[in-house]
Protein backbone atom coordinates (compact mmCIF):
# COMPACT_ATOMS: atom_id res chain seq x y z
CA UNK A 1 0.00 0.00 0.00
CA UNK A 2 0.95 3.64 -0.51
CA UNK A 3 3.49 5.04 1.62
CA UNK A 4 2.49 8.87 1.96
CA UNK A 5 5.43 11.70 2.30
CA UNK A 6 4.75 15.17 3.61
CA UNK A 7 4.75 17.91 1.04
CA UNK A 8 3.64 21.25 0.70
CA UNK A 9 -0.66 21.63 0.95
CA UNK A 10 -2.18 20.74 -2.19
CA UNK A 11 -4.93 22.82 -3.91
CA UNK A 12 -8.34 22.95 -2.51
CA UNK A 13 -10.52 21.25 -4.83
CA UNK A 14 -12.86 23.16 -6.73
CA UNK A 15 -15.00 21.24 -8.93
CA UNK A 16 -15.44 17.75 -9.56
CA UNK A 17 -13.72 18.85 -13.47
CA UNK A 18 -10.49 19.03 -11.44
CA UNK A 19 -10.15 15.08 -10.18
CA UNK A 20 -11.62 13.94 -13.79
CA UNK A 21 -8.17 16.68 -14.95
CA UNK A 22 -5.98 14.92 -12.69
CA UNK A 23 -6.36 11.75 -13.78
CA UNK A 24 -6.80 12.72 -17.27
CA UNK A 25 -3.21 14.54 -16.73
CA UNK A 26 -1.36 10.89 -16.66
CA UNK A 27 -1.91 10.48 -20.42
CA UNK A 28 1.47 9.80 -22.36
CA UNK A 29 2.89 9.09 -26.19
CA UNK A 30 3.15 5.50 -25.84
CA UNK A 31 7.17 6.52 -26.59
CA UNK A 32 6.89 7.55 -22.75
CA UNK A 33 5.06 4.21 -21.45
CA UNK A 34 6.83 2.81 -18.71
CA UNK A 35 6.43 -0.26 -16.00
CA UNK A 36 6.13 0.14 -12.66
CA UNK A 37 6.20 -3.87 -10.70
CA UNK A 38 5.59 -3.44 -7.10
CA UNK A 39 5.98 -7.19 -5.14
CA UNK A 40 5.37 -8.21 -1.68
CA UNK A 41 7.16 -11.10 0.19
CA UNK A 42 6.78 -12.60 3.24
CA UNK A 43 9.41 -12.25 6.08
CA UNK A 44 9.91 -14.52 8.75
CA UNK A 45 12.93 -15.95 11.43
CA UNK A 46 15.17 -18.65 9.79
CA UNK A 47 15.35 -20.70 12.56
CA UNK A 48 11.88 -20.74 13.74
CA UNK A 49 9.74 -19.98 10.81
CA UNK A 50 7.83 -17.57 13.10
CA UNK A 51 6.94 -13.88 11.91
CA UNK A 52 8.73 -11.03 12.47
CA UNK A 53 7.63 -8.19 14.51
CA UNK A 54 9.06 -4.55 13.83
CA UNK A 55 11.00 -3.94 16.93
CA UNK A 56 13.95 -5.72 18.54
CA UNK A 57 17.64 -6.84 17.39
CA UNK A 58 16.39 -9.40 14.41
CA UNK A 59 13.01 -7.41 13.44
CA UNK A 60 11.88 -5.11 10.39
CA UNK A 61 13.40 -2.00 11.47
CA UNK A 62 16.63 -3.93 12.11
CA UNK A 63 16.52 -5.09 8.56
CA UNK A 64 15.71 -1.77 6.86
CA UNK A 65 18.51 -0.32 9.36
CA UNK A 66 21.04 -2.49 7.86
CA UNK A 67 19.67 -1.74 4.06
CA UNK A 68 20.48 2.22 5.01
CA UNK A 69 23.71 1.02 6.70
CA UNK A 70 24.70 -1.58 3.95
CA UNK A 71 23.30 0.22 0.86
CA UNK A 72 22.55 3.78 1.28
CA UNK A 73 18.69 3.65 1.73
CA UNK A 74 17.12 6.52 3.08
CA UNK A 75 14.51 6.42 6.20
CA UNK A 76 10.81 7.67 5.28
CA UNK A 77 9.37 8.31 8.78
CA UNK A 78 5.74 8.95 10.51
CA UNK A 79 7.23 11.13 13.63
CA UNK A 80 10.25 9.01 15.10
CA UNK A 81 8.87 6.53 12.95
CA UNK A 82 10.75 4.41 10.38
CA UNK A 83 7.92 2.82 7.95
CA UNK A 84 9.59 2.91 4.35
CA UNK A 85 13.10 3.81 2.62
CA UNK A 86 13.45 5.70 -0.17
CA UNK A 87 16.56 6.19 -2.65
CA UNK A 88 18.61 9.33 -2.16
CA UNK A 89 17.28 11.93 -4.76
CA UNK A 90 18.54 10.90 -8.03
CA UNK A 91 19.13 7.63 -7.27
CA UNK A 92 17.15 4.40 -9.09
CA UNK A 93 15.45 1.50 -7.49
CA UNK A 94 11.92 2.62 -5.88
CA UNK A 95 10.75 2.71 -2.61
CA UNK A 96 10.52 0.03 0.33
CA UNK A 97 7.96 -0.28 2.41
CA UNK A 98 5.58 -2.00 4.88
CA UNK A 99 2.48 -3.68 4.65
CA UNK A 100 0.24 -4.21 7.75
CA UNK A 101 1.77 -7.66 9.23
CA UNK A 102 5.44 -6.88 8.30
CA UNK A 103 4.78 -7.48 4.50
CA UNK A 104 8.12 -6.08 3.02
CA UNK A 105 7.42 -4.39 -0.51
CA UNK A 106 9.30 -3.53 -3.35
CA UNK A 107 7.92 -0.75 -5.21
CA UNK A 108 9.56 -0.58 -8.29
CA UNK A 109 10.48 2.75 -10.64
CA UNK A 110 8.83 3.49 -13.75
CA UNK A 111 10.91 1.43 -16.12
CA UNK A 112 11.55 1.08 -19.91
CA UNK A 113 11.75 -2.41 -20.42
CA UNK A 114 11.28 -5.52 -18.51
CA UNK A 115 14.87 -6.17 -18.85
CA UNK A 116 15.37 -2.94 -16.72
CA UNK A 117 12.37 -4.41 -14.23
CA UNK A 118 14.54 -8.04 -13.95
CA UNK A 119 17.15 -6.19 -12.62
CA UNK A 120 15.38 -3.85 -10.47
CA UNK A 121 13.92 -6.93 -8.76
CA UNK A 122 17.05 -8.96 -8.73
CA UNK A 123 19.26 -6.05 -6.44
CA UNK A 124 16.65 -5.56 -4.51
CA UNK A 125 16.29 -9.42 -3.60
CA UNK A 126 20.04 -9.84 -3.30
CA UNK A 127 20.10 -6.64 -0.72
CA UNK A 128 17.60 -8.00 1.13
CA UNK A 129 18.92 -11.46 1.30
CA UNK A 130 22.18 -10.47 2.73
CA UNK A 131 20.63 -7.85 5.70
CA UNK A 132 18.80 -10.89 6.46
CA UNK A 133 21.12 -13.54 6.59
CA UNK A 134 22.72 -11.43 9.19
CA UNK A 135 19.64 -10.89 11.21
CA UNK A 136 18.37 -14.41 10.22
CA UNK A 137 15.45 -13.26 8.73
CA UNK A 138 13.84 -15.09 5.13
CA UNK A 139 11.51 -14.10 2.85
CA UNK A 140 8.44 -16.03 1.46
CA UNK A 141 7.35 -15.81 -2.01
CA UNK A 142 3.44 -17.22 -1.74
CA UNK A 143 -0.08 -15.30 -2.07
CA UNK A 144 -1.39 -16.01 1.47
CA UNK A 145 1.08 -16.75 4.64
CA UNK A 146 0.78 -20.50 5.27
CA UNK A 147 1.35 -21.28 8.21
CA UNK A 148 0.45 -18.20 11.10
CA UNK A 149 -3.16 -17.45 12.48
CA UNK A 150 -4.29 -13.89 11.72
CA UNK A 151 -4.33 -13.22 15.67
CA UNK A 152 -0.42 -13.71 16.25
CA UNK A 153 0.89 -11.68 12.87
CA UNK A 154 2.63 -8.88 14.48
CA UNK A 155 1.62 -5.10 13.25
CA UNK A 156 3.16 -2.48 11.65
CA UNK A 157 3.43 0.68 13.18
CA UNK A 158 2.24 2.75 9.89
CA UNK A 159 -0.71 4.99 11.16
CA UNK A 160 -2.80 4.17 8.29
CA UNK A 161 -3.69 0.61 8.98
CA UNK A 162 -5.15 1.82 12.45
CA UNK A 163 -8.06 3.20 10.43
CA UNK A 164 -8.53 0.41 8.41
CA UNK A 165 -8.08 -2.23 10.88
CA UNK A 166 -11.00 -0.90 12.80
CA UNK A 167 -13.52 -0.37 9.68
CA UNK A 168 -12.77 -3.75 7.80
CA UNK A 169 -14.65 -5.81 10.00
CA UNK A 170 -17.73 -3.96 9.40
CA UNK A 171 -17.49 -4.32 5.48
CA UNK A 172 -16.24 -7.74 5.24
CA UNK A 173 -15.41 -10.47 6.75
CA UNK A 174 -11.85 -11.21 4.95
CA UNK A 175 -10.32 -7.98 5.08
CA UNK A 176 -8.27 -8.35 8.03
CA UNK A 177 -6.49 -11.11 6.35
CA UNK A 178 -6.11 -9.25 3.15
CA UNK A 179 -4.13 -7.09 5.59
CA UNK A 180 -2.11 -9.18 7.42
CA UNK A 181 -1.88 -12.56 5.65
CA UNK A 182 -1.55 -11.98 1.93
CA UNK A 183 1.15 -10.57 -0.41
CA UNK A 184 0.74 -9.90 -4.30
CA UNK A 185 2.64 -8.48 -7.26
CA UNK A 186 1.46 -5.76 -9.52
CA UNK A 187 2.29 -3.95 -12.33
CA UNK A 188 1.70 -0.14 -13.28
CA UNK A 189 1.17 0.72 -16.92
CA UNK A 190 0.13 4.10 -18.72
CA UNK A 191 -2.21 5.00 -21.00
CA UNK A 192 -2.32 6.94 -24.05
CA UNK A 193 -5.39 8.93 -24.18
CA UNK A 194 -9.13 8.12 -22.61
CA UNK A 195 -10.25 5.99 -25.70
CA UNK A 196 -6.53 3.86 -24.96
CA UNK A 197 -6.85 3.91 -21.42
CA UNK A 198 -11.17 2.65 -21.39
CA UNK A 199 -9.51 -0.42 -24.19
CA UNK A 200 -6.76 -1.45 -21.16
CA UNK A 201 -9.02 -1.19 -18.56
CA UNK A 202 -11.57 -3.58 -20.28
CA UNK A 203 -8.95 -6.29 -20.95
CA UNK A 204 -7.57 -5.87 -17.70
CA UNK A 205 -10.77 -6.51 -15.84
CA UNK A 206 -11.66 -9.07 -17.70
CA UNK A 207 -8.56 -10.93 -18.39
CA UNK A 208 -7.48 -10.21 -13.98
CA UNK A 209 -8.95 -14.07 -13.58
CA UNK A 210 -7.04 -15.13 -15.58
CA UNK A 211 -3.99 -14.07 -13.96
CA UNK A 212 -4.87 -15.31 -10.65
CA UNK A 213 -5.38 -18.86 -11.97
CA UNK A 214 -1.75 -18.33 -13.80
CA UNK A 215 -0.39 -16.82 -10.57
CA UNK A 216 -2.45 -19.50 -8.11
CA UNK A 217 0.13 -19.71 -5.06
CA UNK A 218 -1.50 -19.98 -1.70
CA UNK A 219 -3.32 -23.27 -1.20
CA UNK A 220 -2.76 -23.57 2.88
CA UNK A 221 -3.77 -21.79 5.60
CA UNK A 222 -2.49 -22.30 9.32
CA UNK A 223 -0.86 -25.20 8.12
CA UNK A 224 -3.34 -27.35 6.06
CA UNK A 225 -4.94 -27.08 2.75
CA UNK A 226 -7.76 -25.02 2.22
CA UNK A 227 -9.38 -26.28 -0.15
CA UNK A 228 -8.45 -23.71 -2.35
CA UNK A 229 -5.46 -22.48 -5.88
CA UNK A 230 -5.28 -18.97 -4.55
CA UNK A 231 -6.69 -18.18 -0.44
CA UNK A 232 -5.08 -14.42 -1.93
CA UNK A 233 -7.57 -14.32 -4.45
CA UNK A 234 -10.49 -15.70 -2.06
CA UNK A 235 -10.32 -12.63 0.70
CA UNK A 236 -10.32 -10.14 -2.04
CA UNK A 237 -13.96 -11.77 -2.55
CA UNK A 238 -15.07 -10.67 0.84
CA UNK A 239 -13.06 -7.65 1.79
CA UNK A 240 -15.20 -4.64 1.11
CA UNK A 241 -17.61 -4.76 -1.62
CA UNK A 242 -17.75 -0.64 -2.23
CA UNK A 243 -14.52 -0.79 -3.06
CA UNK A 244 -12.79 -4.37 -4.55
CA UNK A 245 -14.25 -6.15 -7.38
CA UNK A 246 -14.10 -6.18 -11.64
CA UNK A 247 -16.58 -2.62 -12.13
CA UNK A 248 -18.93 -3.74 -14.34
CA UNK A 249 -19.78 0.10 -15.01
CA UNK A 250 -16.43 -0.09 -16.69
CA UNK A 251 -17.90 -2.34 -20.15
CA UNK A 252 -21.29 -0.48 -20.16
CA UNK A 253 -20.72 2.36 -23.12
CA UNK A 254 -19.44 5.97 -22.23
CA UNK A 255 -16.90 4.31 -20.06
CA UNK A 256 -14.53 7.22 -19.89
CA UNK A 257 -12.36 9.16 -16.55
CA UNK A 258 -15.68 10.78 -15.92
CA UNK A 259 -17.14 7.49 -14.84
CA UNK A 260 -14.99 6.27 -12.75
CA UNK A 261 -14.65 9.81 -11.10
CA UNK A 262 -18.12 8.97 -10.08
CA UNK A 263 -17.00 5.80 -8.57
CA UNK A 264 -14.23 6.92 -6.89
CA UNK A 265 -16.29 9.74 -5.60
CA UNK A 266 -18.97 7.17 -3.77
CA UNK A 267 -16.63 4.93 -1.99
CA UNK A 268 -16.57 5.27 1.35
CA UNK A 269 -13.10 6.92 2.88
CA UNK A 270 -10.78 5.62 5.36
CA UNK A 271 -8.86 8.87 6.38
CA UNK A 272 -7.49 12.57 5.63
CA UNK A 273 -4.36 13.13 6.10
CA UNK A 274 -3.23 16.23 8.07
CA UNK A 275 0.54 17.40 9.19
CA UNK A 276 1.26 13.77 9.72
CA UNK A 277 -2.17 12.41 11.16
CA UNK A 278 -4.57 10.34 10.01
CA UNK A 279 -7.90 11.77 11.21
CA UNK A 280 -10.37 8.96 10.85
CA UNK A 281 -13.55 9.31 8.35
CA UNK A 282 -13.65 5.68 7.61
CA UNK A 283 -17.72 5.19 5.86
CA UNK A 284 -18.13 8.92 4.28
CA UNK A 285 -17.84 9.21 0.70
CA UNK A 286 -15.42 11.50 -0.90
CA UNK A 287 -18.36 13.00 -2.74
CA UNK A 288 -19.75 13.71 1.45
CA UNK A 289 -15.76 15.43 1.82
CA UNK A 290 -16.00 18.03 -1.02
CA UNK A 291 -19.83 18.78 -0.48
CA UNK A 292 -18.57 19.62 3.35
CA UNK A 293 -20.95 17.14 5.22
CA UNK A 294 -18.68 15.11 7.00
CA UNK A 295 -19.64 16.34 10.29
CA UNK A 296 -23.11 16.09 9.42
CA UNK A 297 -22.26 12.89 8.11
CA UNK A 298 -20.57 11.27 11.09
CA UNK A 299 -22.03 13.42 13.67
CA UNK A 300 -18.64 15.51 13.92
CA UNK A 301 -18.34 19.04 14.35
CA UNK A 302 -15.05 19.63 14.43
CA UNK A 303 -14.54 17.92 10.29
CA UNK A 304 -15.88 21.02 9.58
CA UNK A 305 -12.21 22.29 9.55
CA UNK A 306 -11.08 20.26 6.83
CA UNK A 307 -11.65 21.17 2.85
CA UNK A 308 -10.92 18.68 0.40
CA UNK A 309 -7.60 18.83 -1.79
CA UNK A 310 -5.87 17.44 -4.61
CA UNK A 311 -3.72 15.63 -2.39
CA UNK A 312 -6.79 14.07 -0.15
CA UNK A 313 -8.39 12.81 -3.46
CA UNK A 314 -4.81 11.07 -4.69
CA UNK A 315 -4.85 9.45 -1.13
CA UNK A 316 -8.33 8.30 -1.91
CA UNK A 317 -7.73 6.91 -4.89
CA UNK A 318 -5.02 4.79 -3.09
CA UNK A 319 -7.84 2.94 -0.91
CA UNK A 320 -10.02 1.81 -3.32
CA UNK A 321 -8.74 -1.89 -4.24
CA UNK A 322 -10.96 -2.81 -7.88
CA UNK A 323 -9.04 -6.20 -9.96
CA UNK A 324 -7.46 -2.70 -12.38
CA UNK A 325 -7.14 0.57 -10.33
CA UNK A 326 -7.17 3.77 -11.98
CA UNK A 327 -4.78 6.82 -11.19
CA UNK A 328 -2.80 8.52 -13.59
CA UNK A 329 -1.66 5.32 -14.68
CA UNK A 330 -3.51 1.51 -14.67
CA UNK A 331 -2.32 -1.13 -11.84
CA UNK A 332 -3.47 -4.58 -12.37
CA UNK A 333 -3.92 -6.42 -9.51
CA UNK A 334 -4.85 -10.46 -9.67
CA UNK A 335 -1.63 -12.32 -8.83
CA UNK A 336 0.01 -14.09 -6.16
CA UNK A 337 2.90 -13.32 -4.20
CA UNK A 338 5.81 -15.32 -5.74
CA UNK A 339 9.57 -15.91 -6.78
CA UNK A 340 11.69 -13.80 -9.13
CA UNK A 341 10.44 -15.28 -11.94
CA UNK A 342 7.01 -14.89 -11.31
CA UNK A 343 7.30 -11.14 -10.45
CA UNK A 344 9.19 -10.96 -13.59
CA UNK A 345 6.72 -13.07 -15.82
CA UNK A 346 3.72 -10.62 -14.13
CA UNK A 347 4.65 -7.19 -15.96
CA UNK A 348 5.85 -9.35 -18.82
CA UNK A 349 1.59 -10.67 -19.23
CA UNK A 350 0.56 -7.11 -19.18
CA UNK A 351 3.09 -5.50 -21.12
CA UNK A 352 2.45 -8.09 -23.92
CA UNK A 353 -1.51 -7.45 -23.79
CA UNK A 354 -1.56 -3.76 -23.36
CA UNK A 355 1.75 -2.18 -24.73
CA UNK A 356 1.52 -3.25 -28.55
CA UNK A 357 -1.36 -2.01 -30.37
CA UNK A 358 -1.90 -5.46 -32.13
CA UNK A 359 -1.92 -7.69 -29.19
CA UNK A 360 -4.38 -4.93 -27.57
CA UNK A 361 -6.53 -5.34 -30.32
CA UNK A 362 -6.21 -9.20 -30.45
CA UNK A 363 -6.74 -9.42 -26.80
CA UNK A 364 -9.79 -6.94 -27.03
CA UNK A 365 -11.58 -9.36 -29.63
CA UNK A 366 -10.60 -12.30 -26.69
CA UNK A 367 -13.06 -10.87 -24.41
CA UNK A 368 -15.30 -10.03 -26.57
CA UNK A 369 -18.91 -10.76 -25.82
CA UNK A 370 -17.91 -12.04 -22.37
CA UNK A 371 -20.95 -11.13 -20.50
CA UNK A 372 -21.32 -9.44 -17.00
CA UNK A 373 -22.18 -12.88 -15.37
CA UNK A 374 -19.50 -14.59 -17.16
CA UNK A 375 -16.89 -12.71 -15.64
CA UNK A 376 -18.36 -12.56 -12.92
CA UNK A 377 -18.26 -16.89 -12.65
CA UNK A 378 -14.26 -16.51 -13.55
CA UNK A 379 -13.56 -13.69 -10.35
CA UNK A 380 -15.40 -16.31 -8.15
CA UNK A 381 -14.29 -19.46 -9.98
CA UNK A 382 -10.45 -19.30 -9.97
CA UNK A 383 -9.13 -19.25 -6.62
CA UNK A 384 -10.86 -22.52 -6.25
CA UNK A 385 -10.16 -23.65 -10.07
CA UNK A 386 -7.61 -21.94 -11.32
CA UNK A 387 -6.91 -23.43 -14.62
CA UNK A 388 -9.17 -25.71 -14.26
CA UNK A 389 -12.43 -23.14 -13.94
CA UNK A 390 -14.89 -24.09 -16.77
CA UNK A 391 -15.47 -21.62 -18.99
CA UNK A 392 -17.89 -21.77 -21.64
CA UNK A 393 -17.22 -24.60 -23.28
CA UNK A 394 -13.79 -24.94 -22.27
CA UNK A 395 -11.31 -24.13 -19.24
CA UNK A 396 -9.70 -21.33 -18.23
CA UNK A 397 -6.65 -22.70 -19.16
CA UNK A 398 -7.50 -22.36 -22.49
CA UNK A 399 -8.14 -18.58 -22.28
CA UNK A 400 -4.51 -18.47 -20.46
CA UNK A 401 -2.65 -20.04 -23.65
CA UNK A 402 -4.55 -17.57 -26.18
CA UNK A 403 -3.61 -14.67 -23.43
CA UNK A 404 -0.01 -15.82 -23.42
CA UNK A 405 0.05 -16.38 -27.20
CA UNK A 406 -0.83 -12.51 -27.59
CA UNK A 407 1.05 -11.62 -24.86
CA UNK A 408 4.26 -13.39 -26.61
CA UNK A 409 3.37 -11.68 -29.96
CA UNK A 410 3.58 -8.27 -28.10
CA UNK A 411 6.68 -8.30 -26.76
CA UNK A 412 8.22 -10.04 -29.63
CA UNK A 413 7.22 -6.94 -31.67
CA UNK A 414 8.40 -5.16 -29.05
CA UNK A 415 11.94 -5.75 -30.09
CA UNK A 416 13.29 -4.55 -26.62
CA UNK A 417 16.74 -6.99 -26.43
CA UNK A 418 18.80 -7.70 -23.24
CA UNK A 419 22.51 -7.94 -23.51
CA UNK A 420 21.82 -11.57 -24.51
CA UNK A 421 19.81 -10.56 -27.45
CA UNK A 422 16.80 -11.84 -26.00
CA UNK A 423 13.40 -9.97 -26.20
CA UNK A 424 11.49 -9.82 -23.27
CA UNK A 425 9.16 -12.64 -24.05
CA UNK A 426 11.54 -14.38 -22.49
CA UNK A 427 10.08 -13.55 -19.50
CA UNK A 428 6.98 -15.37 -20.05
CA UNK A 429 8.27 -18.91 -20.39
CA UNK A 430 7.52 -19.62 -16.79
CA UNK A 431 3.57 -19.22 -17.28
CA UNK A 432 4.04 -21.42 -20.77
CA UNK A 433 5.04 -23.79 -18.89
CA UNK A 434 1.82 -23.51 -16.19
CA UNK A 435 -0.42 -23.93 -19.15
CA UNK A 436 1.55 -26.26 -21.18
CA UNK A 437 1.39 -28.44 -17.77
CA UNK A 438 -1.70 -27.30 -16.36
CA UNK A 439 0.24 -27.18 -13.19
CA UNK A 440 -0.22 -24.37 -11.15
CA UNK A 441 2.44 -23.22 -8.22
CA UNK A 442 -0.40 -23.86 -5.74
CA UNK A 443 -0.73 -27.38 -7.49
CA UNK A 444 2.86 -28.04 -7.02
CA UNK A 445 2.73 -27.20 -3.58
CA UNK A 446 -0.23 -29.67 -2.68
CA UNK A 447 1.68 -32.10 -4.50
CA UNK A 448 5.07 -31.29 -2.34
CA UNK A 449 2.27 -31.45 0.81
CA UNK A 450 0.94 -34.52 0.22
CA UNK A 451 4.54 -36.02 -0.77
CA UNK A 452 8.02 -35.61 0.35
CA UNK A 453 6.84 -32.80 2.64
CA UNK A 454 4.99 -35.42 4.60
CA UNK A 455 2.19 -33.26 5.45
CA UNK A 456 4.18 -30.11 6.74
CA UNK A 457 4.20 -27.14 5.23
CA UNK A 458 7.47 -25.94 7.15
CA UNK A 459 9.40 -27.14 4.20
CA UNK A 460 7.46 -24.30 1.73
CA UNK A 461 9.89 -21.51 3.55
CA UNK A 462 12.70 -23.30 1.63
CA UNK A 463 11.71 -24.76 -0.93
CA UNK A 464 9.98 -21.09 -1.95
CA UNK A 465 11.95 -18.86 -0.42
CA UNK A 466 14.15 -16.30 -2.15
Amino acid sequence: MSTRQDNAPSTPIGSRDELVGWIAEGEKPSAAWRIGTEHEKFLFHSETLGPVPYDGPRGVLALMQGLMADYGWEAICEGETIIALKRPDGEAGGTVSLEPGGQFELSGDPLATLHEVAAETQAHLDQVKAVGARLGIGALGMGFAPAIRREDVPRMPKRRYAVMQRYMPKVGSLGLDMMYRTCTIQVNLDFGSEADMVRKLRVGLALQPIATALFAASPFTEGKPNGLRSMRGEVWRDTDKARTGNLPFAFESGMGYERYVDYALDVPMYFIYRDGDYIDVAGASFRDFMAGSLPQKLNRPELAEFTATIDDWADHLTTLFPDVRMKRFLEMRGADGGGFSQICALPAFWTGLLYDQTALDAASDLIKGWTAAERDALRDGVPAGALATPFRKGTVRDIARDALEIARGGLTRRARLSLLGQDESVYLQPLQHIVHTGVTTADDMLARFGGRWDGSVAPAFSDYAF
